[in-house]
């Protein structure tokens, strides 16, 4: 067997970076809202430390997404920062141990106004094209509502001044670049998009070879928890798993 050694990243000549951190198997790194302001509050903590800067960010059920300026560390020494310290907490607080990050983190660089715009629109709109919010200002988890209000996190005033120097006619600019159909694509995986109750339900049933996925908590114990480890692999959340089969959240939680 012939090992390949890592392809090295490319280097961005602007410093600038979309990334991508996921759950490893795809599985659920935001259970709750406790969680998501968790990552945030981390990211914001080593910011001067680090000193990078963060242009815009999406954090969706399962994976992250994050564009960010590289400071006086090397990114590869700020995610170990961030996910170490993260995960340490996600772990105590779901009584589990081990990764919760698929080995390294995804990147492709970033080296014009054009495409650091469409960088920025594609992170916005991602739980848009995944069909959880019908607008995108509803989105609680993005950077988007930053660049329109209250300023926490990011360094809107970059890309904003690529609109315009206004800062007034700027924010209307981006609104409405925004609101532009496009077939943007940039860094992905190709199953990050969060799984709806009705393709759970399916999973559920095809995984479990039921007809009703509420039959899942009549199993005997040992069976009815490989089978929700094997739920939760497949990218499906604790809330999603007791929903639509009735076993009690804190029985999936500790699994």
């Amino acid at each position: 067997m012939i090992i390949l050694p890592r392809r090295e990243r490319k280097k961005s000549h602007t410093g600038i970076y979309h990334v991508m951190l996921r759950g490893i198997n795809g599985q659920i790194i935001f259970e709750d809202r406790e969680d998501s302001i968790k990552l945030l509050e981390t990211i914001k903590r080593y910011r001067e430390e680090s000193g990078y800067e963060i242009y815009g960010y999406c954090l969706m059920n399962n994976h992250i997404h994050l564009l960010i300026k590289e400071g006086c560390e090397e990114l590869s020494t700020v995610f170990r920062r961030i996910g170490a310290k993260y995960v340490y907490w996600y772990n105590r607080k779901y009584n589990r141990r081990g990764h919760l990050f698929q080995d390294r983190y995804k990147s492709e660089v970033v080296e014009d106004d054009g495409y650091l715009l469409t960088v920025l629109r594609y992170i916005h709109q991602n739980p848009l094209k995944a069909c959880i919010i019908k607008n995108i200002e509803q989105y609680p988890w993005s950077s988007y509502q930053e660049y329109i209000g209250k300023k926490d996190i990011c360094e809107t005033a970059f890309p904003l001044s690529i609109f315009s120097k206004d800062n007034k006619k700027a924010v209307k600019l981006f609104k409405d670049f925004h609101a532009k159909e496009n077939q943007d694509h940039c860094l992905d995986y190709e199953d990050t998009f969060r799984i709806n109750d009705l393709e759970a339900a399916e999973i559920i049933k095809k995984s479990a070879e039921i007809d009703s996925t509420n039959k899942v908590q009549s199993f005997d114990k040992e069976h009815r928890n490989k089978l929700i480890k094997e739920f939760k692999k497949k990218g499906l959340s604790i809330r999603q798993i007791e929903r639509l089969t009735g076993v009690s959240f804190g029985v999936i939680r500790r699994l």
